[in-house]
């Protein structure tokens, strides 16, 4: 048996995440590769790379600590605000953005702004206003936008000027540094430019708040007025001596920000142009950019029923519909879309007879059964997507106008029965492994990919190994890729997940055993330990950071078992769609309905002995388990679980769940707090006192309506935590608190 091991090397490498490269970019003409990675696997800062193709050698381009000297990092609010609502688990740089010939790159540390030149490492520190966010080159690398004091400000990199106070960092260049000036000013204390809200950060996949013209004149910038938003109050219980924090938070059927967007002048301080569209009816911006063609807008209803993509007339403001999606329920936003190819081909997404397509100027150009996932990169006419047709595997698929679609990642069956339908496009191909289509890898798995210059880098995840593979693939495709290397740690577990395919709803699970076990053994309890919710899968065909969590839990003497259901990503429209107005319902008879399948399949499933364990959406399943089924779970371990879902964020709940005004009895059944009377079986409830999306309220809530049943339960509050624990000591001990819990809680 493992031991506690597991735990504690899980948490001092952020979950397997540090010594793995990532956030990749490819220059245009394909000849190098700039990556993040720290330098070892249980190192948490990451630094700059940048790999030549041609010979594979990989050069650093910038070290945080040695910039720093010795100091240690420190972050503004906002700073430590957007790493969270990115789910950043490392530091020094943890972002960066390039020009068009990737030749400058722009990060900050410590609120400080820094430029590198790849082509020969000059790593400087430029004069600018502080505290940095965002910071972005123009496209010709001759100018920095940033985000400062809620202002959009545009510094140039001619002339190097002075920093007042000291200046000097060792292993850095000469400051640079010209002309410092605010293009897009706020005129209040809750105005901001250049910044995405919370709801846009938290649910819609939208992290920026202003985009250059490829000319690098002007600039696109939205404009974030979060006075009509309801504020919240945090406090530190367990430092009373700090001041609270408080910050605007669109509940449930509450005001939003007022969002807009604006053009701005970044050479010559002309007048903001605002940029016309009715705001009233379309109260989202869920994503924006500016191309060749033209400044572009995605904007959504409050409902999200209705979304359409719109042409900007960077002279006047004026909008143009280019394109426009319905559905009854939502319209669900994909990663990457909308997007342009350099001819000026619009893609988005549509649903149509049951499959997600990427359309081509309103035309399909995948085919029937493949369910879009998300643009991955625009390289020219080509265009990279990830789909499945298989839901615990993400493929990579490209599209070109002159081959049609076909996948570059397959595993046994991918692409094999897909066929060109009516309406598909005239040059739609469909290929699976050994048909010659450009298969850059034949491994069933979770592939992701960017390309530049027709090179591709693929990102690839499977059961056979640990980590994230990554290969860099040339346009000729000649020779063997060039693999970057990886210095994540190999895990001391290794996860023996069982794919399984159960009931009628052909439900896909995963199942972990302890490696010990073996047949005749006595039966295991059963912990059953999903997500199932709508934002991700997590029954996949990799080794995932939770398929090691799973299987150390097996390793304790528990039959684990993963469930996606109804209402999870990856199955199509109408599947997703099965929770509109229930997010309680289906997704729990699901779990009830896998477990007994499963058990029926498996005599090492011990059913009078079954607990549940979640975090999150997932710890929400735990609550509602113990709450509704206790016939069936005999235990739950609930982590920052929402218990009310008025509580919730605007976009997200709603999006699910309607308007709490229009459909108050779909709050009222999805809510655990008003089910509190009904426990009759052990719960544990977990909770970050600084988690500022699923806010302690939750738990707390929870907790104040179970006492005033007087139904006992148990509650472990972790001070300063937010929603992702990353402390170390927290991290591990969590782990090994739930298990202490379980098995107090279940017969022996």
């Amino acid at each position: 048996m493992s031991g506690p091991s597991l735990p504690r090397q899980l948490a001092r490498t952020r979950r397997f995440t540090l010594g793995t490269p990532g956030k990749v970019t490819v220059s245009p003409d394909g000849g190098t590769v700039v990556f993040l990675r720290s330098r070892a696997g249980d190192d948490p800062v990451s630094c700059l790379w940048a790999l030549d193709v041609a010979t594979g050698r990989e050069r650093l381009l910038a070290d945080p600590r040695a910039l720093l000297v010795g100091a240690g990092e420190e972050l503004s609010p906002e700073e430590l605000t957007r790493r969270q609502r990115a789910g950043e688990l490392s530091s020094g740089i943890v972002a960066y953005a390039a020009d068009a010939a990737c030749e400058l790159l722009a990060f900050t540390l410590s609120g400080r702004l820094w430029t590198v030149r790849v082509g020969d490492g000059e790593v400087r520190p430029v004069a600018a206003a502080e505290p940095v966010l965002d910071p972005r080159p123009d496209p010709a690398g001759h100018r920095v936008a940033y985000v400062s004091g809620g202002a959009l400000r545009v510094v140039t990199l001619k002339d190097a000027v002075p920093l007042e106070g000291p200046v000097r960092l060792e292993g850095a260049g000469p400051l640079e540094g010209g002309v410092d000036r605010a293009v897009a000013v706020p005129d209040g204390p809750e105005l901001t430019f250049g910044l995405a809200e919370h709801v846009a950060s938290e649910s819609m996949g939208r992290h920026r708040g202003y985009w250059w013209s490829p000319d690098g004149a002007r600039l696109l910038v939205a404009r974030v007025d979060t006075s009509p938003v309801r504020r919240r109050h945090m406090a530190d219980p367990a430092d009373p001596s700090r001041p609270a924090v408080s910050f605007p938070y669109p509940s449930a059927g509450t005001a939003n920000a007022e969002v807009s967007l604006w053009i701005a002048d970044a050479v010559g301080g002309a007048a903001l142009i605002p940029v016309a569209w009715d705001a009233k009816e379309f109260e989202y911006l869920t994503d924006a950019g500016w191309d060749d063609a033209g400044p572009y807008a995605s904007v959504q209803s409050r409902d999200q029923r209705h979304v359409q993509v719109l042409g900007l007339d960077p002279d006047t403001g004026a909008t143009e519909v280019l394109a426009e999606q319905r559905d009854a329920a939502w319209v669900e936003l994909l990663p990457g879309l909308p997007a342009r190819d350099s001819a000026g081909v619009l893609f988005t997404g549509g649903d149509i007879d049951g499959t997600r397509h990427l359309l081509a100027d309103g035309v399909p150009v995948s085919p029937p059964g493949l369910q879009l996932l998300g643009v991955l990169a625009v390289d020219g006419r080509t265009v990279l997507f990830a789909a499945t047709d298989e839901p615990t595997r993400t493929d990579v698929w490209s599209y070109h106008p002159d081959t049609g679609a076909h996948p570059l990642t397959a595993g046994p069956g991918t692409g094999a029965n897909l066929q060109a339908g009516p309406g598909t496009g005239a040059n739609l191909q469909t290929a699976g492994p050994g048909t010659g289509a450009g298969l850059l890898s034949a491994e069933p798995g979770v592939h992701s990919a960017v390309r530049g210059g027709g090179t591709t880098v693929l990102f690839s995840r499977t059961l056979d190994r640990p980590g994230t593979r990554v290969t860099v693939h040339t346009a000729s495709g000649g020779g063997d890729p060039v693999e970057v290397v990886s210095h994540a740690q190999r895990p001391v577990l290794e996860p023996r997940a069982e794919l399984l395919t159960l009931g009628p709803r052909e439900l896909r699970a995963a199942l972990f055993l302890p490696s010990w076990h073996r047949p005749g053994d006595a039966p295991l309890p059963v912990l059953m330990d999903p997500y199932g919710g709508p934002a991700l899968r997590k029954v996949t065909a990799e080794r995932a950071w939770w398929t090691y969590v799973s299987q150390w839990f097996a390793e304790q003497g528990f039959g684990v078992l993963a469930i996606d259901g109804r209402g999870t990503p990856g199955r199509g429209p109408a599947w997703e769609r099965e929770i509109h107005l229930d997010l309680a319902g289906p997704v729990l008879d699901d779990q009830v309905e896998g477990l007994r399948e499963a058990a029926a399949r498996r005599p090492e499933l011990d059913l009078s002995r079954v607990a549940i364990r979640g975090w999150s959406f997932g710890g929400y399943l735990a609550a509602l388990g113990v709450l509704r089924r206790p016939d069936v779970f005999h235990a739950a371990v609930a982590g920052a679980p929402v218990t009310d879902q008025r509580l919730y964020d605007t976009h997200w709940r709603e999006r699910h769940l309607g308007h709490p005004d229009e459909h108050p009895e779909a709050y009222d059944r999805c809510s655990p707090v008003l089910e509190a009377a009904s426990l009759t079986r052990p719960l544990l409830l977990i909770h970050g006192l600084a988690d500022d999306n699923v806010t302690p309220a939750h738990t707390l809530r929870m907790s104040a309506a179970l006492l005033a049943a007087g139904r006992p339960h148990e509650v472990l509050p972790l001070p300063g935590t937010t929603h992702l624990p990353a402390e170390e000591s927290v991290a591990e001990n969590l782990l090994l608190h739930q298990l202490g819990f379980l098995r107090r809680a279940l017969p022996s």
